[in-house]
């Protein structure tokens, strides 16, 4: 068993795979090679995930296990930039090395959980796809295309803003281009096949953890570095007066070829804003080392596999994962690699049946059990 002080997101993150780290340095090098992607006021972000990027190869991260999951908290060091939100960071999730619509699936369950924990019942999750480098083309070509023809109602002030890139317009928040930015084209409507298979798979994701969404067309990131999806998660409690953001997330494909990485990393992450309504107070928590590995086989069992890990959570069972890999040979070789006594395993029947299969690996036995049942039966065999 391990024990450290660790406060209450950290452990909600950890039952979830992600790793505790320190928060990653943003140095020189990330700045020089971030001069030119600057957007609006996103360029503390875009350095932000340049300093993950060069953290991951630096640290050898990409010979772990993929993908690598990372918890860390506050503010990134030596970030003099002056911050655009109303209150500080408090921590951050990050998934590299998966482009997969999983690692939006894992990301916002766990900000959830998170933000649950801190008191925060009404939320929503605002969404949003500007897609793949093709994708954004065909947007951009089209949304230049309709200021262009609206350029009498465009503003002095964003003229400038059209000239150096037409997403910009759509952060606009002068009130006389607020009708103008509505009837805007909408990037969903120009995502190619896979980029609309990604974000449909998310939604569907989102659906089945029981999560409220909205599609905010406006939600729109820098394309110099973001691909595909963008979200925040909003606090609805005061219905629609005041909207508050807790997280916000984008995926950054794009970002590891504009800084010349060797291959193409896929990376994720999300960033909550939160402040705690009373003293944190760090606590020795005792998180046994998992003893259980959870193997899912398609994605109706990828989507009920959320909803098994948070169950194990509450349970304070922990369990590995491999939600990012598909094939059921990837998994058995991370398994192979691992001291487990039980495995979890769930396909096509077992998610129809609400049932897992629990196999005993040192007996070379197996039960199949009803979900609703499985803690009871796993603290009946002193998992």
């Amino acid at each position: 068993m391990t024990t450290k002080n660790i406060n209450e997101s950290e452990e909600i993150a950890i039952y979830y795979g992600f790793i505790s780290t320190e928060t990653p340095e943003i140095k020189k090098i990330d700045i020089s090679n971030c001069k030119n992607m600057f957007f609006a006021d996103d360029e503390d972000n875009v350095e932000e995930k340049a300093s993950i990027l060069r953290t991951y190869v630096e640290k050898k991260m990409d010979v772990l296990p993929q993908p690598v999951y990372l918890y860390f908290k506050g503010n990134f060091k030596n970030n003099f930039r002056k911050k655009t939100q109303s209150y500080s960071r408090y921590c951050d999730l990050e998934i590299v090395g998966d482009s997969k619509s999983i690692a939006e699936a894992i990301l916002i369950q766990t900000a959830i959980i998170i933000l649950a924990n801190e008191g925060y019942k009404e939320i929503c999750v605002e969404i949003n796809s500007i897609g793949d480098k093709d994708s954004q083309a065909r947007f951009a070509k089209e949304l230049n295309q309709y200021y262009r023809k609206n350029i009498n109602e465009v503003q002095p002030c964003c003229k400038e803003s059209l000239k150096r890139d037409v997403f910009e317009l759509l952060h606009c928040t002068n009130e006389k281009c607020h009708s103008l930015k509505m009837s805007a084209p909408k990037s969903i409507t120009y995502l190619g096949e896979t980029s609309r298979e990604h974000f449909k798979e998310v939604l569907e994701y989102l659906e089945a953890l029981n999560i409220p969404y909205r599609i905010n067309n406006n939600l729109i990131g820098n394309k110099k570095y973001c691909s595909d999806t963008i979200f925040e998660i909003i606090d609805t409690s005061d219905g629609s007066k005041n909207k508050i953001t807790l997280a916000s997330g984008v995926r950054y494909d794009g970002l590891s070829k504009r800084l010349n990485f060797k291959k193409e990393v896929g990376g994720i992450g999300i960033s909550l804003l939160i402040k705690r309504k009373s003293k944190e107070v760090k606590k020795k928590n005792k998180i046994k080392k998992p003893s259980l590995y959870f193997i899912q086989l398609g994605f109706e069992a990828k989507c009920q596999s959320l909803q098994v890990i948070e169950m194990l959570r509450q349970a304070k069972i922990p369990v590995y994962q491999s939600l990012g890999k598909d094939k059921m040979s990837a998994q058995m070789n991370v398994l192979d690699k691992l001291k487990v006594t039980h495995t979890l395993l769930m396909g096509k029947k077992e998610t129809i049946e609400k049932s897992i299969i629990v196999r005993d690996m040192v007996k070379r036995s197996q039960e199949t059990v009803l979900i609703k049942n499985l803690v009871a039966y796993l603290k009946k065999v002193k998992i």
